[in-house]
């Protein structure tokens, strides 16, 4: 039961997610009145917004003006519920449990954001250090040192690229985002996750150039791996990390 409660909530705030990527872009205040077509800009009433299961009566579309709705919308809902689900199956309910699906929200949001805008916020990245900073150290009691190391190598190992290839390898964004993965992950995780991403971004990447998709010097929006990987390093970083001692043992 608790778990169909945990993916349910996950498909909730997946929702949620989905409007806030949608006003960061069109700079609209989080304030600012209720959810809306963002084609007619018609007001959404609740059951226009429950999650995937509207998006499927409604056949894709607006109820108010016929205009398709992106599948980005339920692909976002589904897969919070599954993150959180696995978030779950990992952690159990616990307040690490808490910490790690608002972790995963705001991952999602630079995961989506980047993907659709090849744009990683300040407006988010900046926040989230210190969001992580506080609940990394004071509910999950990982220690300041480590977490401090791990921002360290997240957001300078980016920083060095930044330089030497003097920004045409990888944004600014990154290196934020890089600083916030070691927030959240502490060291040695941030390695864990750093690897990971590197190993999603060069299978992607490979086959979108064989697929045709991509060329080699295309533009590749890296804060989604980079985000998926810190998502993955949450369920399985520590089991990596250990059994990598066990092999030096």
């Amino acid at each position: 039961m608790e778990g169909i409660l945990v993916v349910i909530l996950g498909l909730v705030v997946g929702s949620f997610l989905n409007a806030v990527v949608y006003r960061l872009h069109a700079d609209i205040s989080f304030l600012k009145g209720r959810s809306f077509c963002p084609w007619c800009k018609h007001d959404l009433h609740t059951w226009d917004l429950i999650p995937v299961l509207s998006y499927a009566v409604l056949g894709g579309k607006c109820r108010y003006c016929r205009k398709k709705i992106s599948w980005q919308y339920p692909l976002v809902e589904i897969s919070t519920a599954l993150v959180f689900g696995l978030l779950w199956w990992q952690y159990g309910v616990t307040a690490s449990l808490l910490v790690y699906m608002v972790y995963a929200a705001i991952l999602i949001i630079i995961f989506v954001f980047d993907l659709k805008y090849y744009l990683i916020l300040d407006t988010v990245t900046i926040p989230a250090m210190v969001v992580s900073f506080i609940l990394s150290a004071v509910v999950l009691r990982i220690d300041v040192v480590s977490l401090l190391l791990g921002a360290l190598i997240g957001g300078g190992f980016f920083l060095l690229q930044f330089y030497i290839s003097r920004g045409t390898w990888i944004g600014g964004g990154d290196i934020r985002l890089g600083a916030v993965m070691g927030l959240m992950l502490g060291f040695p995780n941030i390695i864990v996750a750093l690897f990971i991403a590197y190993l999603l971004g060069s299978f992607v990447g490979i086959g979108l150039i064989v697929g045709g998709a991509k060329k080699w010097k295309s533009q590749v929006p890296f804060g989604t791996f980079l985000s998926a990987a810190t998502v993955l390093t949450f369920v399985i970083g520590q089991w990596v990390v250990e059994y990598y001692q066990s092999l030096l043992l």
